[in-house]
This record gives structure tokens, C-alpha cells and sequence, in this order.
């Protein structure tokens, strides 16, 4: 195992959350050691997700394992400064983006958490950055794809072939709705390099977007007869499955995936209490209705194989782009809660990311 430079002793600071209330706080806090299979990444970069942004009741709602005070973030960018037991591919000194997993229950630990300089991160949800992908740019990658990877390959989800570099064409259609959403943009690269074909809906401002990275077809979700139009998209090819996000998805998708030939799987990345009961009414009209979480590659086969085996070669040969593109609001931890609130106004095709100083 490697530790920190004892020649150049860093010192760690978190921004804690301090109850579900909201109320933060820039505080000292121990340097992470890493365990088996961790690394500990000196941040660069931090992007925000709405998860991040939820105070009140539906904090403890979303995570009431937590215990207070804790340390939010998912998404950081950085270097890796200090290697645990049993890891394999990386080592001091890489470039790299993980998915931070102290807020999901298996992990529930501070000190896995992003919000701060110094954090603890598994090897198989990390990935190794090409020289050419800034630490921002990269940030924006680690739940977003994590939640797109659950939907489209976990096998209670869609359960689709995982994605290779130069994959081979896969007969069938993917419906991404909600296409220049986070998740969305991520969805549409992975089931692309899965080989499928891509059917999206997306904002029309957002088309030309979702088009550069591998959708057919885009379809304004705005419209009136939006399904009409995503059936005639289809073409009579085989639905293999839809990941629907966003308020409303789940209709549109149902309504959709009933009349077309297709495996009738719906993963869902607007869950909600309705979500449930939806998926038990659906199930008996022989539709498969879930709800994604995008924790669950922390601990499943998915994780590694799609942030350890798939996207290192796929950044380096361009053919994966970190998507969206990063709007930086600020610097250093004090600039999170600017950030949060950015992200709680409202923003689109973007993801809002807070710089940390060398």
C-alpha cells in the first residue's frame, strides 16, 4: 500500500452537511487511508447532481441510512495520490474520475464522500483520463454513466450486452427519452457501443447534440403526437428496451413500448413512490417496469466492467465523450453551495462544476 508524501504532509477539508436541513459547513477533516481495493484522489474537480441538491424530509426520504453530519458529492476528478491493497491498475500519479460512494448504503462513510480535498474512491469505479480530458471536462462523467450503465446492463434493468470499444452491430433499438438530460447523453454512448441503433427524444435546441453522440433519430418531446413519431422512428424494428427519464417518461414510454415488438423492459430514472406501483400493475399487463439506482455498479459487475474495462480505451480513442459539457461556477469547497443552488434554478444540456485549486 502507498501513503501520502510524508516530505510534503497534506491536510484534508470537507464541506460537511451538517442535517437534512441544508446547512453547510467548510470544516478540517482527517486524510483518508485506503483500503482494499481503494485509492485516495486529490481533487480537482467536483460536479453537482440533483441528489446533491435535495434538503428537508426527502433528504432523509432518498438516503435514511446517512448519519448526520455526512460529506455529499459523487462525481470528482483528480489524482491519485495513495494506493490500497489489491489494487491492480492504477498507482500514483494518474489522472483520474471516480464515482465517490459515500452516500450509498454499503458504502455510508465521510470520508468516501466528494465534497472535499482528499477522498477515498474504489478501483473499480474509477477511471484512468487520457491526457487530453481536463479534470472539469471529466467530473461530469461518474453517476451519470454509472445510472445509464444500471439501466441499460443490469439484468434486473434492461440487461443488455456491456459496451466494447468497436462493437459489433446488435440487431434492435434502444429509446433513450430524455436524451440531453446527464444520464441521457451517457445512455445514448452506451447503447451505441453496445451496438444498438438509438431512438432519442430530447428538447429541439438539443438535437444536434444528441445526433453527435450516435442517436438515429431525435424527436422533440414537446410535441403533441411525440409517440406517434418515436413508433414511426422504431420503423417495425425490435424494441430491446427503453430508459426513460425525466417527470412523465414512464407514460410515454409505456404507451410506446406496448404496440412495437420488443422485450416490453422500461428502466425508469425518475423513481418515485408511484414508481412501485406502477411496475406491479405493469408487470401483469406483461410490461417490465424498474427503477434504476445509480449506486447499484458500486458494488455490481457493472462497474468495472464499464468504468475500469470499457472507458479508459474508449476516451482515448474519442469514440466515448465526456457529455454534458461542465459549466464552472467557482472554486474550492466554499463555492458548492453556490453550485447547488445553480444546478436547484434550473439548467439544461450542462452540468454545473466547482474547480479546486492545485
Amino acid at each position: 500500500m502507498s501513503t501520502p508524501d510524508p516530505t510534503n504532509t497534506p491536510t484534508n477539508e470537507a464541506l460537511w452537511l451538517l442535517s437534512p436541513r441544508g446547512l453547510f459547513e467548510v470544516r478540517p477533516t482527517p486524510m483518508p487511508t485506503p483500503g482494499t481495493g481503494e485509492v485516495v484522489i486529490r481533487v480537482r474537480a467536483i460536479a453537482v447532481n440533483p441528489v446533491d441538491a435535495i434538503t428537508g424530509p426527502l433528504r432523509r426520504l432518498v438516503s435514511p441510512w446517512v448519519r448526520f453530519p455526512t460529506v455529499l458529492g459523487s462525481d470528482v476528478a483528480g489524482e491519485v495520490v495513495a494506493v490500497g491493497p489489491d489494487v491492480t491498475d492504477l498507482q500514483r500519479g494518474d489522472r483520474v474520475t471516480a464515482f465517490a460512494a459515500g452516500q450509498e448504503k454499503a458504502r455510508n462513510r465521510a470520508s468516501e464522500g466528494g465534497f472535499q480535498r482528499y477522498v477515498t474512491v474504489l478501483e473499480r469505479v474509477t477511471t484512468r483520463l487520457p491526457a487530453d480530458v481536463a479534470f472539469e471536462r471529466a467530473a461530469v462523467l461518474p453517476l451519470a454513466l454509472a445510472t445509464a450503465a444500471a439501466g441499460l446492463y443490469e439484468t434486473d434493468q434492461l440487461g443488455l450486452p456491456l459496451p466494447t470499444v468497436g462493437a459489433s452491430r446488435a440487431d434492435g433499438v434502444v429509446l433513450v427519452w430524455g436524451a440531453s438530460t446527464s444520464v441521457g447523453m451517457n445512455a445514448v454512448q452506451l447503447a451505441r457501443a453496445s451496438g444498438y441503433t438509438v431512438v432519442a427524444t430530447a428538447g429541439r435546441a438539443n438535437h444536434d447534440l444528441v445526433r453527435s453522440l450516435g442517436a438515429e433519430t431525435v424527436v422533440d418531446y414537446r410535441d403533441a403526437d411525440v409517440d406517434r413519431q418515436v413508433v414511426a422512428a422504431l420503423g417495425g424494428r425490435r424494441l430491446v428496451g427503453t430508459v426513460a427519464i425525466g417527470k412523465g417518461s414512464l407514460g410515454h414510454a409505456l404507451r410506446i413500448a406496448r404496440p412495437v415488438p420488443g422485450t416490453k423492459r422500461i428502466a425508469s430514472a425518475y423513481p418515485d413512490p408511484a414508481t412501485a406501483v406502477r411496475s406491479r400493475i405493469e408487470r401483469i399487463r406483461g410490461m417490465h417496469v424498474t427503477a434504476i439506482w445509480g449506486g447499484t455498479p458500486v458494488v455490481s459487475p457493472v462497474g468495472p466492467a464499464v468504468f475500469r474495462d470499457f472507458l479508459p480505451a474508449a476516451l482515448a480513442d474519442g469514440r466515448f465523450r465526456p457529455a454534458p459539457e461542465p459549466t464552472v461556477v467557482g472554486r474550492g469547497l466554499e463555492a458548492l453551495p453556490t453550485a447547488l443552488q445553480t444546478l436547484r434554478d434550473g439548467v439544461s444540456a450542462t452540468k454545473i462544476v466547482v474547480g479546486m485549486d492545485a
